[in-house]
């Protein structure tokens, strides 16, 4: 026994075990999220319930467990109808069932607020509209085709508002830099430019006058429908996102529906209070921050290293910078963002401001949160890394390789970036793509330095100077806290977490499988015989 103990065999069955251990709990937390988040867009049946006690419940089947109280089963069910319920959930015992149906004309609406309703079909009116379709379903369609064409043109319109409110601003951003130098010796300037804005401001408000019109005219078509316990309720079909009759959906159309869905997800605003719609301003946010600390940390990480390796002398001071790289990495990450508010926010953005912005004072323009100043600050957290793994992956070069070259004439500079750097990008890469899945999913730093609930404008638009560092910005981290912890109703809000989960999962995924990628290809590239 002493002898098998000697072998080192029970050490690396022990890390066996321990690394199979973590997969299963890796493998356990993504099918989870996936099970979870994927199921969330398909389309569910809708359920009529029959109760004992002669009334009827209408909706979706979410779960099942035992009633904490008597032991009996009991179900999920979604109901709906929040603006008429005044709730999403219910909870049934299934001893209280008489029967159950799935009726073939029950309808599913998507609504732009409310959350969901389930209920009947009963007639379409439109005034002055041309509906002629002659069931009422199939009217509703045609109605909600003819308000999806006029709200196209409504979008329009925005776009054409959007470019003249951004000119409007560009005006009175201008105007007040003139005030501020001297309002009499730049009074021709100011006339122009107020005489500009003006004109500019007139036009908005033609267009929004023209998109209030179209917006009141599309409103008018109106869609009648009874739920469940005979109650009526008319919506019009400018609040309608999306109509489903799921019962009598066939297996494409589900599928159909389903894509639609993810189609959402990916590319529409949020709404609900983030608990319904899209991501993309999440998504954009997130994947733009990361490539802006990847910039940022990279190579003052690197340049570091290499000084702290190649250049420096083995010394007291080295040592203690040494230690204390080591010892940032594993500073808490909410330390930094009170140091990038202090720092970057009100010290660099600060004197930003007061430097070239100071007629738009008090109003901050850098000396605020903003996506520059997250990234510079997630870039500080994660340069340790860098540090660190650059710095291992230069020491593991043998040393021939380094006398070598200088026996062959080449200076120190030429040997460090023909042969060495070559040599260690494998190891940096590897930095980088710890630093990148550490930073994605960091949210108490965002939340003092940048990250908003709803962002208005994208970091990003087509608007000169099309990268607007200064401004704030959505992150999928800070979603799934705001909508899992902060939202009014957690039951309802579940399933938009997992989604929100599994969209950062598949983000740190994709980004460091390319990472490994490229590092993989470099390590074929430059991995020599002696290496």
């Amino acid at each position: 026994m002493k002898k098998f103990w000697n072998t080192g065999e029970p050490y690396v069955l022990a890390t066996g075990a321990a690394l199979a251990i973590i997969l299963v709990m890796s493998l356990t937390l993504v099918g989870t999220v996936m099970t979870n988040g994927l199921g969330y867009f398909w389309p569910r049946a809708l359920v009529k319930l029959e109760l004992k006690d002669g009334s009827f419940a209408l909706g979706q089947i979410t779960g099942h467990e035992s009633n904490p109280i008597s032991g009996v089963r009991r179900i999920q069910l979604k109901v709906g109808n929040r603006d008429v319920l005044g709730q999403d959930f219910r909870w049934i015992d299934e001893k209280d069932i008489v029967s159950s149906s799935e009726p073939a004309d029950a309808v599913l609406l998507e609504r732009r607020e409310h959350g969901n309703y389930f209920g009947f079909l009963t007639g379409v009116t439109g005034e002055g509209q041309n509906l002629t379709a002659a069931s009422p379903y199939e009217k509703l369609q045609q109605g909600l085709k003819l308000v999806a064409d006029k709200l196209d043109d409504g979008s329009k319109i925005k776009g054409q508002m959007s470019q003249l409110n951004n000119s409007a601003e560009r005006y009175r951003l201008k105007l007040l830099k003139l005030e501020y130098s001297g309002a009499e010796k730049n009074s021709a300037a100011i006339s122009e430019l107020t005489a500009a804005r003006e004109k500019t401001l007139t036009e908005f408000t033609r267009l929004n006058e023209q998109a209030t019109a179209t917006q009141a005219g599309i409103g008018q078509i109106t869609a009648q429908f009874s739920d469940v316990t005979g109650g009526a309720k008319d919506i019009s079909l400018v609040d309608i996102v999306a109509l489903q009759r799921p019962n009598s959906m066939s297996f494409f159309a589900k599928c159909g529906a389903y894509l639609e869905r993810v189609r959402e997800l990916l590319l529409d605003d949020p709404r609900e209070s983030n608990t319904e719609g899209g991501l993309f301003p999440a998504i954009f946010g997130t994947v733009m921050m990361v490539l802006l600390m990847s910039i940022f940390s990279l190579p003052f990480g690197v340049i570091a290293a290499i000084y702290l390796r190649e250049y420096a002398r083995d010394n007291l001071l080295t040592r203690m910078v040494r230690i204390a790289v080591n010892n940032l990495a594993g500073v808490p990450s909410i330390v930094y963002g009170v140091f990038g508010l202090g720092f970057f926010v009100y010290g660099i953005g600060g004197s930003i401001d007061s430097l070239f912005f100071p007629e738009r004072l008090p109003t901050p323009t850098f000396g605020t949160g903003g996506i520059l100043w997250s990234s510079l600050t997630l870039a500080l957290l994660t340069v340790p890394v860098v540090i660190v793994a650059t710095e291992e992956s230069l020491a593991s070069i043998p040393k021939g390789i380094r006398e070598g070259s200088l026996a062959l004439g080449a200076t120190k500079f030429q040997t460090l970036t023909r042969n060495l750097l070559p040599m260690a990008t494998p190891g940096i890469m590897t930095g980088l793509i710890l630093s990148m899945a550490r930073a994605a999913g960091e949210v108490a730093p965002l939340m003092i330095i940048g990250v908003v609930k709803l962002a208005p404008t994208l970091p990003f638009d087509m608007n000169f100077p099309f990268f607007h560092m200064d401004r704030k910005f959505m992150h999928l981290g800070f979603h799934i806290y705001d909508v899992g912890f902060q939202s009014p109703n957690v039951e309802a809000a579940k399933p938009m977490v997992y989604v929100t989960t599994m969209l950062l999962l598949a983000i740190v995924i994709v980004a460091s499988s390319s990472a490994i990628y490229l590092r993989n290809r470099m390590r074929s590239k430059y991995t020599t015989s002696t290496f």
